[in-house]
Formats: structure tokens, C-alpha cells, sequence
């Protein structure tokens, strides 16, 4: 299987597509609400920078490195986010969901675990993944959070891990959710969408 591939997931309420060009003024208006893309303990493409940062991942796919979606939400059809499979190890059956960031407008909205299922399908039903890994900034208690309540385990902290540009350094939180894991994952997620679509 190729792991770099970005096939079209979607369910009620998100749609993955395969990232393009194209996708770029939806996403820089986006961050810009807010002043998102300011947020300090993560990484986000400044709205003038948002074309420049698709291209690099797209590259990154070429090379085989990176997987790159749009997060489209379904009931408006206009891109208010990024996501990526990165880290690919298809030899050792796993990968990383990462690199992800979700305009303000659409956070809360349920496209965020709407996509994590779409994510964790495709990586354990169709790749054969046997652990997905997700990681973020030890400041960024919102993502932390998510993450936690999406059912993964949190494996430890790697400390002093990264240089961001502005010279700060991250330490880094690391999250996994292993094969034997995820069906259950899998029916916490389906119930917190059940509940959301029927209020």
C-alpha cells in the first residue's frame, strides 16, 4: 500500500482532499481569523505564506515522506484546515498524524474527531498500521486535550526536542494508539459524532 497516497475520506462531516493549490485562499483566510497562524506554540502558515507551505508539502509527498489532506467542512464545501500522515514507516506498519491545524471558525464543530476517524481508518483498516503516533507542543494544552479524549495513550515526553523558528524550545508530547486499541477507539469516536449529529 502506499502511504503517501491521499485518496478522498469523508463522512457527514468532513471531507479529506488530496491538498492542491488551489485550496490556498480558503485555508489563508482561515488562519487569518483570529490571527490563528500567531499562535506560538505551534506551527501554522502565515496567510501570505499559506501557497509556499502547500507547495512544501506536496513535495514532501512526492518524496514519499508526507501525506497531505485538506480538512474540507462538509456543510460549507470550503477548506478550513490541514492535515498530513507523516513520519511514513510503511516497513514497521505505522505513522504519525500530524501537522494539522483547524481554523477557529470550525473548532468544536466535531470536524476535528470527524477526521481523526476518517485518519485512523484509513491507517488501521486499509494500511495496516499497528501503531499511529500523534504528537504536539507541551504548551498546547488545547491539542493535548483533543487528543486524549480521541482515546490515545500518552507514552512520555521527549524534552528539549525541537527549535522553533522564533529560537524557543519545544518539548514534545507523545501519543500513540496501537492495533489492539483501536476498535474501541474507533466506537468512542462514532458515539461522540452519533451524539453530536443528533443534537
Amino acid at each position: 500500500m502506499d502511504f503517501a497516497a491521499t485518496p478522498v475520506l469523508e463522512n457527514d462531516f468532513v471531507r479529506l482532499e488530496p491538498l492542491r493549490p488551489a485550496h490556498s485562499d480558503d485555508l489563508a483566510a482561515a488562519v487569518a481569523v483570529d490571527d490563528l497562524w500567531r499562535t506560538w506554540y505551534t506551527r501554522i502558515p502565515a496567510p501570505e505564506r499559506m501557497a509556499e507551505e502547500i507547495v512544501r508539502r506536496l513535495a514532501e509527498q512526492e518524496a514519499g515522506r508526507m501525506a497531505p489532506w485538506a480538512i474540507v467542512d462538509a456543510a460549507s464545501g470550503r477548506a478550513v484546515g490541514m492535515t498530513t500522515y507523516l513520519h511514513i514507516e510503511p516497513d514497521h506498519r505505522r505513522l504519525e498524524i500530524g501537522s494539522t491545524w483547524i481554523g477557529t471558525a470550525a473548532q468544536g464543530t466535531g470536524i476535528n474527531p470527524a477526521a481523526k476517524l476518517l485518519l485512523l481508518e484509513r491507517a488501521f483498516d486499509v494500511l495496516g498500521c499497528i501503531c499511529v503516533q500523534l504528537c504536539t507542543h507541551w504548551h498546547n494544552h488545547q491539542s493535548r486535550a483533543a487528543i486524549a479524549r480521541l482515546g490515545a495513550k500518552q507514552d512520555g515526553v521527549l524534552r528539549s526536542h525541537a527549535i522553533f523558528p522564533d529560537g524557543h524550545v519545544r518539548d514534545t508530547v507523545m501519543f500513540s494508539i496501537i492495533e489492539p486499541e483501536w476498535p474501541a477507539v474507533r466506537r468512542g469516536l462514532e458515539a461522540r459524532l452519533a451524539r453530536r449529529g443528533a443534537a
